[in-house]
């Protein structure tokens, strides 16, 4: 595992199937955020339809880790935020699935056998309610982009360490 001072926030998931585009949506309004007051130094938004390679090369050589994206949990609460945090040691079994074939949790593991996890890696899944083909949130999930956004910028500039759990 190589780490430096960069941080990275990814967006996962898929714009053209409707909740599934939530993480992408949060880096947008990160990004819109951004423009009146800057994020901490070395932070990198970047946005990833979740394939486990790219994945690891987005956060590769990080300190810091924060992957936003949609997940599947039966049974599900639209818009409901959960958030996970894992060091290079620790091992991952989130309660929820993710929206992709190969999900979060395979890449970990990948790079967790190939060392390159980041020192920190930060999750927050967003349950989803409507994956089907288009464009759009769904009104509950949409309704969660700007709290997660304010969240993860807090994030970014406390680093604080807390443990998994959900949102209120």
């Amino acid at each position: 595992m190589r780490t430096h001072a960069r941080t990275v926030v990814i967006g996962v998931g898929n714009e053209f199937r409707r909740d599934d585009g939530v993480g992408w949506a949060v880096i947008s309004e990160l990004r819109m955020r951004a423009a009146d007051r800057s994020l901490p130094p070395g932070t990198v938004l970047a946005t990833c339809d979740g394939e486990p390679a790219r994945l690891i090369a987005l956060w590769e050589d990080s300190a810091v880790a924060v992957v936003v994206d949609a997940a599947h949990s039966h049974p599900g609460t639209p818009g409901r935020i959960h958030r996970l945090e894992l060091d290079a040691g620790s091992v991952m079994q989130p309660a929820t699935t993710s929206s992709h074939g190969l999900g979060l949790g395979e890449a970990v593991e990948l790079a967790r056998a190939l060392g390159r996890l980041p020192a920190r890696l930060v999750v927050y899944a967003v349950e989803g309610g409507d994956s089907s083909l288009g464009t759009g949130l769904s009104p509950a999930v949409a309704a969660a982009v700007e709290p997660l956004a304010v969240r993860v910028e807090d994030e970014l500039r406390c680093r604080r360490g807390t443990t998994a759990g959900d949102l209120p």
